[in-house]
């Protein structure tokens, strides 16, 4: 018997008996799109979970400071330092020798005078870097936009800044636009000690939650490179020797999770203090897996609940087509021959099923994400992508329902195959 005679006896069974095919089906499309609908989300939302551990910058960022490290520092995930270490352009590129470490961006801070346009005043921090890699700084935005790179005049101001204000953060687009005055102090020497400063009018475009450096003002380096040089004068200032290292501080990126501790390590044999969540991102995605285990069980049970309906499905369908087999195989047919028409009828249901469980999978996990994240934003959590599909997910869930038929077929298939012709026709 030819494959085309397998299919048109496939086909014709599939008609014959369309309500029972269509039940089914309809169990393995059940199954198939829990499965894909609680694999997507679980995905999506363990990356997005651990995604906010950094606010908004990426899970493998290690925060570095011009400082020695202490000797335990490797086993927490605080900053750990002991006394200051000047951070150059030799120790970044140092680092950025090391093969597990995917970018370098310089961070240097530097003390301003902020007066508000009620009057308000306080002692806040400039926070310089280089606003062009924004996607590898732990940087979130909550209002506006960040300052154009190369802008001198733009500041995006951080929640601390909005403390200073008592503003709630769900009103932070209220301070967009408003003009503040920074200024930069210098010491001056004469017949006493005094301080002038370095005044400049800067217009707030953007509100942020980061942890880039403690601070209040997120501006570009070169805002950051003028304000240290006038508060240094040209001579090094004993009350802040940190003004004499080039850089205040670097966000590290590394090329994965499993790396972190690896750059950790070589960023410390440098002789650098370090920072970086990877204990409590490790002890987030042990409990995210524990989630994801039990989601996928559930899924699974589903689908074997679907293969053995189509396991009990292929057992009556022998018993109705006893004379069918007989007549086969009085005309000439193999048991190979009625092995692959049973095997093959599963796998056309079980492919179906699949395919249409899948596609409603995308489409539930696409509702929940929307719906989830609708609630966030309410909640003041703001809001995360959990709509994000995976092609292998769904591929994978065909993949899964034509296979789990095929295992569920087996049995039926071997019984029908080896049903001797005689008994077959006789109908016994």
């Amino acid at each position: 018997m030819t494959w085309s005679d397998t299919f048109t006896l496939v086909s014709r069974s599939i008609r014959r008996r369309a309500a029972r095919s269509m039940l089914t089906g309809l169990g393995v499309a059940l199954g198939s799109g829990l499965l894909v609908a609680l694999v997507t989300v679980s995905n999506t939302a363990d990356t997005n979970v651990i995604s906010r551990l950094s606010h908004g910058g990426p899970v493998t960022a290690i925060k570095v400071a011009a400082a020695s490290p202490q000797p335990d520092q490797l086993d927490s995930d605080s900053l750990r330092s002991r006394g200051i270490h000047y951070l150059d352009d030799q120790a970044v590129a140092a680092i950025r020798h090391s093969r597990y470490v995917d970018s370098v961006v310089p961070v240097m801070t530097s003390e301003v005078l902020a007066i508000s346009p009620d009057g308000d005043q306080f002692f806040g921090h400039l926070i310089g870097t280089d606003l062009t890699q924004l996607s590898n700084l732990p940087i979130t935005p909550l209002a506006g936009r960040m300052p154009s790179p190369n802008s001198m005049t733009e500041v995006a101001v951080s929640s601390s800044y909005l403390d200073h204000l008592h503003i709630d953060p769900s009103r932070a687009s209220t301070v967009l636009g408003i003009q503040v005055e920074l200024g930069t102090p210098r010491r001056e020497s004469g017949v006493g000690i005094g301080f002038r400063a370095r005044w400049i009018r800067v217009t707030v475009v953007g509100v942020v939650a980061q942890q880039v450096a403690n601070g209040d003002f997120m501006v570009p380096m070169q805002q950051t490179e003028l304000a240290r040089q006038w508060a240094l004068g040209g001579e090094p200032d004993p009350d802040f020797p940190l003004l004499s290292s080039q850089y205040t501080g670097l966000v590290v990126v590394a090329s994965s999770l499993d790396k972190v501790h690896d750059v950790r390590v070589e960023i410390d044999d440098l002789g650098y203090a370090t920072s970086a969540p990877e204990h409590l991102i490790a002890t987030v995605q042990h409990y995210l897996h524990v989630v994801d285990i039990v989601l996928g069980g559930i899924g699974i049970v589903a689908l074997i609940i679907a293969a053995l309906s189509i396991a009990g499905t292929l057992v009556t369908a022998i018993h109705e087509r006893r004379r069918d087999i007989g007549v086969l195989k009085a005309i000439g047919a193999r048991d190979r021959d009625v092995l692959r028409w049973f095997l093959l009828e599963a796998l056309v249901v079980g492919v179906l099923g699949g395919v249409v469980g899948s596609l409603a999978g995308v489409g539930v996990a696409e509702l929940l994400g929307l719906v989830v994240n609708g609630y966030l934003i309410q909640q003041g959590l703001g809001g995360v992508d959990l709509t994000s599909i995976s092609g292998i997910v769904v591929i994978g869930g065909v993949m899964g329902s034509a296979l789990l038929s095929l295992m569920a077929a087996a049995v039926p298939a071997l019984i029908a195959a080896r049903l001797p012709a005689r008994e077959a026709v006789a109908g016994e």
